[in-house]
């Protein structure tokens, strides 16, 4: 019995194989390998093949595949027992900017309500982007060949993710204290739009979100699991509560911003939130950003720990509060002129290189000066300083948003005013102004069993 049960099952793998609805790019190496399948990666796989079809020729903002599927997402919310708040198609927005077409985007949104009388009327939501880039034409040997940005791992990953969270919590909502909002973005990649859209125009009651959790690139947890909450300490502790109780993986917490995505729109109304992803990867962007490359196992594990969090997040009575200060330091204050360095087509460059981290190393931790007052009081920290590379590459309006000590302050405030040139910033192929924030870290060490105190680590 058990052997004709088992042909069976090889019958119907190579059946699935050899029919031509499913496209080979997204077979996995072993055709064998579903079998071993948990119900879970069964339907996470079938969420991302469909996600990533061909058909949708790579989802870009205002396209027929974003918007079939940003009905899919609605369908399933709906056959998970997810109360859909939009039609099938979405909430729709119309995205306008000069010099392009305008073009017609969605988001769509389902909700589990909480039991709680009086937390039930605020909501947690979780989000994760539909759209991808769509599709770019080269030519190759003469020819014109179309290439599709499939965008398996960012973020069919993610989105799917979403999806078997959003079963999850509706089958277990007498847990829920808090309401739960669950969103798929469109036209993420435009400049976070359907983020945008929702908070400000789309959800009526965006002034009772409580909490943020985004899913975005979360297929490679070998090369890395990580939570970031723009280094708000209160997010920071809550997260590491959770990953103090046992957890089939737990994500490292990360000061530095793996991918800019929809959270900004939320940071921008100052709602605590929490980037979870495993980070880019070389095929990020890519036409080589298939199916094959995701992790399922490692997936599964991270949805374990996401659901947990998330309810978690539903219950707390802790005071996770949005700390301003900390804000200021990632987007700086904006004048209406100005555009963050996020936001650039293309990032200002000191040396010829868009990376911080390359300031820092060739200008700034070479000709700093640390005070000698503070290295006797043995003052160190990290100060958190604002500037803007104006479209000539000066920089200007240089400021302090997080000070530790005013001797630190000055020297952080001195080393980056006499900055050399740097070149600027584009959006459109347009020069423009650009805010960017840095971490200045003045650190001191002690000398092994030498006397004489404290000394200047050296970078």
């Amino acid at each position: 019995m058990r052997l004709r049960l088992f042909a069976a099952a090889l019958v119907s793998v190579l059946s699935l194989a050899a029919s031509s609805a499913v496209s080979a790019q997204f077979l996995p190496d072993d055709p064998y390998s579903s079998l071993y399948d948990t119900e879970t990666v069964t339907r996470m796989k079938k969420h991302v093949d469909y996600i990533c079809s061909g058909q949708w020729l790579g989802r870009a903002p205002g396209s027929e595949g974003e918007k079939a599927v940003a009905e899919y997402v609605a369908d399933v919310l709906k056959e998970y027992g997810v109360d859909l708040l939009t039609p099938r198609s979405g909430n729709e927005f119309t995205i306008s900017r000069e010099g392009n077409d305008p073009y017609v985007s969605r988001n769509v949104y389902g909700f589990i309500q909480g039991y709680d009388s009086k937390l039930r009327n605020e909501y947690i939501v979780i989000g994760a982007r539909m759209d991808n880039l769509g599709t770019v034409t080269t030519r190759i040997n003469g020819e014109d060949v179309e290439r599709i940005y499939h965008g398996a791992n960012g973020n069919a990953s993610g989105l799917a993710m979403l999806l078997e969270l959003a079963g999850r919590l509706s089958t277990n909502s007498v847990l829920l204290r808090r309401s739960v909002l669950l969103v798929g973005f469109g036209a993420s990649s435009d400049m976070f739009s359907g983020s945008f859209c929702f908070l400000n125009k789309d959800f009526k009651d965006a002034d009772r979100i409580k909490y943020m959790v985004n899913l975005d690139m979360l297929g490679l947890v070998s090369r890395g699991f990580y939570a970031y909450t723009v280094s708000n300490p209160d997010m920071n502790a809550f997260i590491s509560s959770v990953s103090g109780e046992l957890q089939p993986i737990t994500p490292q917490l990360t000061a530095a911003e793996p991918y800019p995505t929809d959270q900004r729109s939320f940071y921008a109304k100052d709602i605590p939130s929490v980037l979870f992803t495993t980070g880019k990867y070389a095929e990020h962007d890519t036409d080589r950003d298939l199916a094959t490359l995701l992790e399922w196992d490692g997936m599964e594990r991270e949805l374990e720990y996401i659901y947990n969090a998330s309810v978690a997040l539903c219950n707390t009575d802790r005071e996770i509060s949005f700390h301003e200060e900390v804000m200021k330091s990632r987007r700086g204050t904006l004048a209406s002129d100005v555009v963050s360095y996020f936001d650039c087509d293309v990032r200002p460059m000191f040396q010829n290189s868009p990376e911080v981290s390359q300031f820092l190393k060739l200008w700034v931790y070479p000709y700093l000066k640390y005070p000698q007052k503070a290295v006797e009081q043995g003052i160190q920290g990290i100060v958190h300083v604002n500037f803007v590379v104006d479209e000539t590459g000066q920089v200007k309006d240089v400021s302090v948003v997080r000070s530790v000590d005013p001797l630190l302050d000055a020297e952080a405030v001195r080393i980056v005013s006499a900055s050399p040139k740097w070149r600027p910033g584009r959006v459109r192929d347009k020069k423009v102004k650009t805010s960017l924030t840095i971490q200045v870290e003045f650190r001191l060490e002690k000398k092994g069993q030498s006397k004489g105190g404290m000394k200047l680590k050296k970078y």
